[in-house]
């Protein structure tokens, strides 16, 4: 056993503890609240964090300079975007500002993609 595939197994149970999670969430939104112990007074300091996590993972992609991370963080940006676009606007509440985000990652996608083809 190398210490890469160490690393690979420790990937595998992040997103196995991710998805159960997103899961949780997804399936029954209270569920996920009491299993990640999150309060909903809470949230706009748990937001604050996740953003800037989300701030930190995009300089650390830049300073790699991988394409393929580009196109997949970009991928996973638009997903969030249209994610969050979608319940809000099935809520009745502004959304544009999460949908159009999810148009930019998108378009953000494509000139990646594109480059990828081309290199």
């Amino acid at each position: 056993m190398t210490l890469a595939s160490v690393v690979t197994g420790c990937a595998v149970i992040t997103f196995l503890i991710l998805g159960g999670l997103a899961y949780a969430f997804w399936s029954n939104p209270a569920r996920g609240l009491v299993q990640t112990t999150h309060r909903i007074e809470m949230l706009p300091l748990v937001l604050a964090d996740r953003y800037t996590a989300f701030a930190l993972m995009t300089l650390a992609i830049l300073a790699f300079g991988d394409l393929r991370l580009m196109a997949a963080f970009f991928g996973i940006c638009a997903f969030m975007g249209f994610a969050d676009g979608l319940i809000y606007a099935r809520a009745g509440h502004p959304h544009m500002k999460h949908t159009f985000s999810g148009i930019l990652s998108v378009v953000a996608l494509g000139v990646t993609l594109a480059a990828l083809a081309v290199e």
